[in-house]
Formats: structure tokens, C-alpha cells, sequence
């Protein structure tokens, strides 16, 4: 499960005439990843399928823009699947202009009313200033010869001194309305020198005016009657129009369901025309298909092409290992974690497929820091009930929850409970030392992993120099199993031995001389990078390994959490036990479960995928057709 699925590279040689009958072949055994690479042969120049997309891109884009006046399943049944020719993609073409440019009257009209619309709900957002303004508004919107009107909001604190400024003025406030910290105020004053000095005060006082919309000529209340009339009339005149369009569409509505099906049973012929080279009646397309899939996929083709074909596998070259597609993981439980490997990137070939690893050291780590038989039946309870809404992701939770209850068997933790189960094992709050020395090795065992599939990617790829001497190589994991050894002997009061040490100077040695010839620099610039290199080997081993103390940290933090929780709810009445109790788990399952999710993914993401991952591959996705579901 780890191995990445062999591929195989093919190259298929048709008849022009039999290229749709191919595409459709290969796109129904869902094994087919189109290859764009243009063949060596300079012969084969020719776009045999140039003008058959031309055909159906035009009439794909009319049917999607009658698609949006008149409904129609995205993916109709296909009872049964046929060629589509080039004449009859070409007379499809035709027909749905014709039906566009009838559509596209409705579809203005549409657009009109929408514009409508629009502009009724802009106006009625706008009157909300307004709407405690007695007053015809059009009298606000400029100033007259006499007087000088300002209508805006200003903050709620600076009304009082606002009112006395103005009134130095020999100006009038008027507050019409409140809304939270700022009020909505009319200000009217006498036309002449004060104006500019005003502006000053409004500045101040944080005025901020409020622009009357020019379709707003009357009282408030008389707009809002109107703005609501126009509301109902433009939704009457919208009614009517889509009535008249279903009465116009009815006739013909069953051949525009044909035309989708057709379109999708023409679209497999589209999909491989940049990978489709021809010279005269010679078609050629390449591609990668599963090396388990080659047999069924010559037979399907033998069985579809009433004309000779030629079918050609071969593994694919070292030049090309960038650009064979990785198949994705199947597996249904696997799936809910391939999800959360995806944002770090898709494996190329030839790398191992992290996700069955990612799942399993996901799941322990996860069930050790934050084991409760109570809480993780919570968590699987919860997933399985919301898994429609957390569609591929519900089996993630599930098991999370299910690891959670494990541990919590382990450690006999039941809703922070210690004494309701026995424990299998101990409650990790009973010999923190020993939690801690057990996370440490957890990390070494992690880690030594980790080297182990980088290495492997390398040799798998021929890197054999990087899977020797490389970051996290060979001479690396030669290193950091020296380290620990030593480590594990200065543990036991002994001295750090002289085989580790031997085998750590010259581990670093190694990876110093290494860096030293790969590295182009002045000497002294050269001595300094290769001392940090060496140096950060060192610090990175240790600190990675150190981090997998966490492990024990969370588990012992979620017990004390728990113990915290009790000694609260010990304080309350026989009420506020029980409530305490429970928003005590409450607060544990929510914010401690999701800390421990980040924390998982912190290890997995930096001390796990940075060592052997290097996500820069792409999925495979093969050749389809799209249908709905069978006709019963």
C-alpha cells in the first residue's frame, strides 16, 4: 500500500476516422492520462481534431447560456453511449444559435428587470438615513441662496459639543435619528461667512456627511410606498416573463436534454485533442495508464475499433519520472486522510504514498494525547451523526475518536473519571518520567522512519549520491542513531562511548566534506556555511527529537485539565457539580482536542513530510465519461 502503482507510458496508433470511437474507448475505461507532449516523429504534425473542438467548444458555451434561462441536469443518464460525428457536432452547433438567439431576447429582458431590481434595493438602503426625516429630501440636497444645510452622522460622544459649536455659529442641530454609537443629525444654518469655519468644527467633531441620491425627490415614508410598489411590479412583470419562457422552451426542451447528452459523449474526443498528433489517415496520442489497466484497455479498444490500431507500453523513461501522474490513494478509510496530505502536495512517482503512514502515526499520536473512553466516544458519535455534512472527512473523526477510546482504555479515563474503569494499563499522570521517556522513543522510532522512506525515495529514483550523503540520507541516520546511542549510555550514568563517538565525528565528517565540495564560495565564507551546516545537524536532530515530548505533555496535560475540572466542581452544590462536570468536558473536548489536532499535524507536517516528502508530483486523472446516474 505503501509502493507507489507502476505505470506504464502508451503510445496509440489509429485511424483518423477512427479517433472518436477511440476517445470514447478510452474515456470509458477510466484508465487513460492524456500525455501533450508532441511525438518525436516530424510527420506527425497534423491537429486532427482542431475543428471537431472548435465545433463543440461554440456549442457548449450556447447550450451553458441556455442552460442558465431554462433548467437542465448537469448530467443526464446515458442509456446508451455512441459517436458523435463531426456533421452531426456541426448541425447541434447550428440548432443551438438559433435557439440562443431567440433565449437571448429573454435573457435582456432578465437583465433589465435584474438592473431594476438593483437599483430599487440601492435606493431603499440609501433611504435608511432618511427615514425619520420628515421632509421633502430633494430640499437637502443643495444649498440655497439663504441657507446652508448639512445632513450626516457624527459619533454619539461629540453630539453635546458639536450642538454648542454650531450654535456659535448661529447655526440649528437637529437629531432625527440613533443608531448605536452614532447619531444622524440635520444641521441648517444661514448662507454666508461661516461656512468655512463650520467645516472646521464638522472636521472635529468627526461629521460624516451623507450624500443625498439624486432619485430621492420626496418625504421618506411617500419613497418608501413607492420603492415598495416598484418592488412589486418589477417581481409581476419578472413572473410573467418566466412564464412566457417556459411556455417558449417547452417544445423543444427535450432535445436540448439531447444536446447535453450529446455534448458529453462528443467531450472524451475534446479532452485529447492537445495530445492527438495525425499524418494523413494516422492518428497518434500517448499517454500513462496503471500497468495493471494495459490488458483490459487493448481489449476494450479491440473490441470498439472496427479499423487496425496499434498499441504500444513501455515503462517510463528516468528523463520522465516528472511527468507520470501518481494515482491516489482508493482505500475509503484512507481517503478522510489523503485529504489532509493534500495541502502539503501530491507524491511524485516513485515516492511512497505517505498517507497509510500519516493515518496510522496519526491515530497514535492523537489517541495518546487525548485519551478518554468518554470524550473519544464523543468524538466518533458526533462524526457519524454530522458525516453527511463532513462528507469524505466523517471517517477521520470517526477513528480519531475510536483511537481516543483506546487510550482512554489504557489509561481508565472516562469523561476525566479515574475510577469508574480499570485501567489496562495507567493513568499517565502515575509516572510522568516514564510518559516522557516513552514519547521520547516514540520520536527516535518516528524519525529513524522518516530517514528510512527518504532514502528510499532516493534510491528509487536513482538519486544515489542524495540517499548516501543527502539531508536525512544514509550518513544522517548513521549520525543520529550514534547520537542516541551515546545519549542512551550517558542515560545509564556511563561515559558516551567511544563507538558512538567515532561514529558521530565521522558521520559529520562525512556531511561537512560533502557540503565542502558541493559548495562554491571565497575559502573563509566557505568554512563559515559548511560550520552552520554541520552545526545545524546537530541542533536539528536533537530539537526534532525533543519535540515529540509534546506527546507526553498533552497527555498528561489533559489529565490535569480533568483533575482542575473535579476540584472546581467539588467546590459547588450538587447542581453545580454536575453542570461544572460537564462544561468542564465540554471546554476540554473543544478547545484541548482541537490544540492536540494541531499539534499532531505540527509533527507530522515538520518532522515527518520535511524529511521524505516533497509533494511536487501531480494526481493522475485520467480520461472519463461524464454521465448520470442509469436510467432504472
Amino acid at each position: 500500500m505503501l509502493r507507489p502503482r507502476l505505470m506504464k507510458h502508451v503510445r496509440l496508433l489509429v485511424l483518423t476516422e477512427d479517433l472518436p470511437q477511440a476517445s470514447l474507448a478510452l474515456a470509458q475505461t477510466e484508465s487513460f492520462h492524456p500525455d501533450t507532449r508532441a511525438p518525436l516523429a516530424a510527420a506527425l504534425c497534423g491537429l486532427p481534431a482542431h475543428d471537431y473542438r472548435d465545433a463543440y467548444t461554440q456549442a457548449h458555451s450556447r447550450l451553458e447560456k441556455v442552460a442558465k434561462l431554462i433548467a437542465l441536469p448537469r448530467f443526464p443518464a446515458l442509456e446508451t453511449v455512441r459517436v458523435v460525428p463531426y456533421p452531426e457536432l456541426t448541425e447541434l452547433n447550428r440548432w443551438l444559435g438559433e435557439i440562443w438567439d431567440q433565449a437571448s431576447r429573454y435573457e435582456e429582458d432578465l437583465r433589465r428587470l435584474d438592473d431594476q431590481d438593483r437599483l430599487i434595493r440601492e435606493q431603499e438602503a440609501a433611504l435608511v438615513n432618511f427615514q425619520h426625516l420628515d421632509i421633502d429630501l430633494k430640499l437637502l440636497r443643495s444649498k440655497t441662496r439663504f441657507l446652508d444645510f448639512y445632513v450626516g452622522i457624527v459619533p454619539r460622544e461629540n453630539l453635546r459639543r458639536l450642538e454648542g459649536a454650531v450654535g456659535l455659529a448661529d447655526h440649528l442641530l437637529h437629531v432625527y435619528m440613533q443608531r448605536g454609537d452614532h447619531v444622524h443629525v440635520v444641521i441648517v444654518g444661514p448662507a454666508g461667512d461661516t461656512e468655512a469655519p463650520l467645516a472646521a468644527v464638522l472636521r472635529a467633531a468627526g461629521f460624516q456627511a451623507l450624500a443625498i441620491p439624486a432619485d430621492l425627490d420626496q418625504e421618506p415614508e411617500q419613497l418608501r410606498q413607492t420603492l415598495s410598489t416598484r418592488h412589486a411590479q418589477v417581481g409581476a412583470e419578472r413572473q410573467a416573463l418566466h412564464a412566457r419562457l417556459a411556455d417558449w422552451s417547452d417544445p423543444f426542451r427535450e432535445r436540448l436534454l439531447e444536446a447535453r447528452r450529446t455534448l458529453l459523449m462528443a467531450e472524451p474526443l475534446v479532452t485529447l485533442d492537445p495530445s492527438i498528433r495525425s499524418s494523413g489517415h494516422l492518428a497518434h496520442l500517448a499517454g500513462w495508464v496503471p500497468a495493471r489497466c494495459v490488458a483490459a484497455l487493448s481489449e476494450r479498444l479491440a473490441g470498439s475499433l472496427a479499423l487496425p490500431f496499434d498499441l504500444l507500453a513501455r515503462d517510463p523513461l528516468p528523463a520522465e519520472r516528472l511527468l507520470v501522474p501518481t494515482v491516489p490513494v482508493k482505500n475509503r478509510l484512507l481517503q478522510s486522510f489523503a485529504l489532509l496530505v493534500a495541502p502539503y502536495g501530491t507524491p511524485e512517482y516513485g515516492e511512497i504514498d505517505p498517507t497509510p503512514l500519516f493515518a496510522v502515526t496519526f491515530l497514535a499520536m492523537f489517541g495518546a494525547m487525548f485519551g478518554d473512553v468518554g470524550q473519544g466516544a464523543v468524538i466518533a458519535v458526533l462524526a457519524w451523526v454530522f458525516r453527511a455534512r463532513l462528507g469524505r472527512l466523517w471517517p477521520f473523526g470517526l477513528l480519531a475518536g475510536l483511537s481516543s477510546v483506546g487510550f482512554g482504555l489504557l489509561y481508565g479515563s472516562v469523561f476525566g473519571y479515574e475510577k469508574v474503569l480499570p485501567a489496562l494499563w495507567m493513568s499517565p499522570i502515575r509516572d510522568p518520567i516514564l510518559m516522557l521517556k516513552l514519547a521520547l522513543g516514540y520520536g527516535v522510532v518516528f524519525l529513524t522512519i522518516a530517514c528510512l522512506l527518504a532514502i528510499y525515495n532516493r534510491l528509487a529514483i536513482g538519486n544515489w549520491w542524495g540517499a548516501l550523503l543527502g539531508q536525512h540520507g544514509m550518513v544522517n541516520l548513521l549520525f543520529y542513531l550514534s547520537l542516541i546511542w551515546g545519549g542512551l549510555n550517558v542515560g545509564r550514568g556511563e561515559s558516551f562511548g567511544t563507538a558512538p563517538l567515532l561514529l558521530v565525528v565521522a558521520a559529520l565528517l562525512a556531511l561537512a566534506g560533502f557540503a565542502w565540495r558541493h559548495f562554491s564560495a571565497p575559502f573563509g565564507e566557505k568554512v563559515l556555511v559548511v560550520s552552520i551546516e554541520t552545526l545545524e545537524t546537530v541542533v536539528g536532530y536533537v530539537s526534532n527529537t525533543l519535540s515529540f515530548l509534546r506527546v507526553a505533555a498533552f497527555s498528561l496535560n489533559h489529565v490535569a485539565l480533568s483533575i482542575a475540572v473535579f476540584t472546581l466542581a467539588e467546590m459547588m452544590g450538587h447542581f453545580g457539580q454536575v453542570v461544572t462536570v460537564v462544561l468542564g468536558n465540554v471546554f476540554v473536548l473543544v478547545l484541548e482536542g482541537g490544540i492536540v489536532m494541531i499539534q499532531v499535524m505540527r509533527l507530522q507536517y515538520y518532522e515527518g513530510f520535511s524529511r521524505y516528502f516533497s509533494g511536487e508530483g501531480h494526481e493522475f486523472a485520467p480520461l472519463r465519461l461524464r454521465r448520470g446516474p442509469a436510467a432504472p
